[in-house]
């Protein structure tokens, strides 16, 4: 068994080209290759695939790799000990996020996290909901921030409860309204957000008694925002992610407690890595603190 091999093949498959993962970790081209051979040799079967769209775990790969995640988990786990012992903070702690907490959140919480532990690396996975939770169900990331409830059955820490507001053209009639009630919405063209990212929209449509007037999906918050702006229709949004925002577009409130529960997510609080813990303690305690990272960032005005 190598770590360092395992290592490699991780890089690979993050990377998804042998030649972007020579790079990141300063081998050569061959050298990651022999690496990947040599692991192939001792497992007696293909791990990787090279394709179109880049390098793939094989079907045999894919029935190792959780392993192979968690063996290099307990070995970092170990090496933070090790350091601790020594009086030293370090490792790594990957996070899942998506594009409003990265833009608001984050900024302001890394910088000073790492100021505070210049040696515990911050890497950071973008996805929707329902990709993070399969990272963290499948240990590609330490911890992740969700909407809750999740799907799956994690430990959740609440952060902040983020409102959900009707955004509506800059001509349209509903745009007299202080507060919007859904049965405002129904025949109104509406706009969807793509698959994986229509959590917190649903749980608002949920409580309606009627189907909404889907005219459009689209693939993110920012071309959701651009179509309503055009006039395409209306949609309904999370208040942190139209912070900042200076479209043309009304944001009305709902009638009623519509909003989305935002956390950090972890498989389990028992078998968290030092660097982990410290970071979601970190977290917490900005947020009590009153340094709610909403607010204080320069975007969110």
């Amino acid at each position: 068994m190598s770590i360092s091999k395992y290592k490699v093949l991780m890089e690979v498959l993050e990377q998804k080209s042998l030649t972007k993962a020579a790079d990141t970790m300063g081998y050569t081209q061959s050298g990651i290759s022999h690496t990947i051979n040599s692991l192939e040799e001792e497992f007696g079967f293909e791990l990787i695939v090279r394709g179109r769209t880049g390098a793939k775990l094989t079907k045999n790969g894919e029935q190792v790799i959780t392993t192979i995640r968690e063996i290099l988990k307990w070995n970092e786990y170990l090496e933070q000990q090790i350091a601790a012992v020594h009086g030293v903070e370090l490792g790594i702690v990957r996070i899942g996020t998506f594009t409003s907490v990265s833009v608001h959140w984050l900024p302001s919480i890394i910088k000073k996290f790492q100021q505070d532990f210049p040696s515990i690396e911050i890497k950071l996975v973008e996805g929707d909901y329902r990709e993070i939770e399969e990272w963290i169900l499948n240990g590609v990331i330490d911890c992740g921030f969700i909407s809750a409830p999740t799907r799956n059955k994690f430990d959740v820490i609440p952060l902040h409860k983020d409102k959900m507001l009707v955004i509506l053209p800059p001509e349209h009639h509903l745009g007299l309204h202080d507060v919007i009630h859904l049965n405002q919405i129904e025949k109104e063209p509406f706009i969807m957000p793509r698959q994986g990212s229509d959590d917190d929209i649903n749980r608002v449509l949920r409580k309606a008694p009627f189907k909404p007037n889907i005219k459009f999906i689209a693939g993110d918050d920012y071309a959701i925002m651009a179509m309503v702006e055009s006039g395409l229709g209306i949609s309904i949004l999370p208040e942190l992610v139209l912070k900042g925002q200076q479209r043309h577009i009304h944001k009305k409130e709902l009638k009623g407690l519509n909003f989305r529960s935002l956390g950090i997510a972890v498989n389990s609080k028992k078998n968290l890595s030092p660097a982990t813990k410290k970071f979601l303690t970190y977290v917490q305690d900005f947020l009590d603190e009153g340094l709610d990272p909403i607010e204080s960032s320069p975007n969110s005005n």
